[in-house]
């Protein structure tokens, strides 16, 4: 009794609105929304389109949760949409007004999403509850086995996939190269787009090569170079990717290459530029590419000005080119400047007493601030030679 006085209530408003209406020539919609907790749901907005001609109406629920509207054209086909912070949540199609009684659309949020969760369930089990069953129609039950078929396939897929990484992860770390770059291979299979496989992949070979001489040194290393690019394919603006490529390629002989490749590094990250340079200054000495270091070494100088072990590694590259004038020994350009900013940067630094030897061939007295650990006053000293 309570319900039917509201919703003439609600009714008496809703011609209030459409006075001079014929209440048999118009239709009412009316309805209720319940909220995903179960509870009346205010200001939800219900959105009224119709289909066959061009028209639009819109309301809110009231504090009850109810709605309504009057004033349909009978014979019309509508669309009915309830709407919560700007998302359709639940829709009525192809509804026509009643003549007379009005015609009552409710949405209740709490099934939808009970309804979701189960689904859900079902996905992750592959099983579908009697409950499930019932509500289906043949066609609905079809479609939903289908779906949860493809997802437990893409599961056991993903399975194998995080599987096969791990395995080559673990080789990986072991130096076992070969069962390493066998389960990264097995992974790119499984999934061609999944970036951490073909970057790992890409040391896995490299390491791999490594190990090995001749035609097969080679083959590893193109495998490896193929990696690295399949690796920028999908992360085009990855450093540390060119980084690693350019490192790889200085093992090659392929310097040209791997200047190209650092540079774009430098670009893609600026603040570590000074470290690419560097890396790539390092490996180039230890390949006894002297030309190729020293170029690496200016640039870490030029892109990081306070990168000290630069300039230590620049004057270590330049003392192989010393020369000698009668009994004294003369420095090639450039290597004291870059001893002196070396200890200047780090007077206490790894290489300090290193640094300090190498100056001392050149000069009778060497002048520098820093701490000797073996002095119990911890104080300034001159050391002459």
């Amino acid at each position: 009794m309570q319900r039917m006085m509201q919703r003439a209530a609600l009714l008496a408003a809703a011609l209030l609105v459409s006075a001079g209406l014929s209440f048999g020539q118009m239709g009412t919609f009316m309805g209720k929304v319940i909220g995903p907790d179960g509870k009346p749901l205010q200001n939800a907005v219900i959105k009224i389109e119709r289909k066959d001609i061009k028209g639009s109406w819109q309301t809110k629920t009231n504090r009850r949760g109810d709605w309504i509207y009057s004033g349909m054209q009978i014979g019309g086909t509508y669309r009915i949409e309830c709407h919560v912070n700007n998302q359709m949540m639940d829709a009525a199609d192809n509804v026509r007004a009643n003549m007379g009684e009005p015609r009552e659309i409710n949405f209740d949020l709490k099934k939808i999403a009970d309804q979701r969760a189960a689904q859900q369930k079902a996905m992750e089990s592959g099983q579908l509850t009697e409950e499930m069953k019932r509500d289906m129609t043949p066609e609905q039950r079809a479609a939903m086995e289908k779906q949860m078929k493809a997802q437990q396939q893409q599961l056991a897929k993903n399975k194998e996939l995080n599987d096969a990484f791990n395995e080559g992860m673990t080789a990986l770390q072991a130096k076992d190269f070969a069962t390493s770059t066998a389960a990264f291979d097995k992974a790119a299979e499984l999934d061609p787009k999944q970036f951490a496989v073909w970057a790992n992949m890409a040391s896995a070979y490299e390491g791999l090569a490594g190990t090995q001489t001749g035609p097969a040194r080679d083959e590893a290393f193109t495998k490896a170079g193929a990696a690295y690019q399949k690796s920028l394919e999908i992360k085009p603006d990855d450093a540390g990717i060119y980084n690693n490529y350019a490192l790889m390629l200085v093992k090659q002989g392929k310097i040209d290459e791997a200047a190209s490749m650092l540079d774009k590094a430098a670009t893609l990250d600026p603040p570590g530029a000074g470290r690419y340079y560097f890396n790539l200054g390092a490996v180039m000495v230890n390949n006894r590419q002297d030309d190729g270091a020293l170029a690496a070494f200016d640039k870490c100088i030029a892109a990081a000005p306070t990168y000290a072990n630069c300039y230590y590694y620049k004057a270590n590259v330049l003392s192989g080119r010393m020369t000698m004038e009668g009994d004294k020994a003369v420095a090639p350009e450039g290597m004291i400047p870059a001893l002196e900013k070396y200890l200047e940067l780090e007077p206490n630094g790894a290489n300090a007493e290193a640094a300090k030897g190498l100056l001392s061939v050149f000069t009778t007295s060497i002048e520098t601030s820093y701490t000797n650990p073996d002095s119990k006053k911890g104080s300034s000293k001159k050391k002459k030679k």
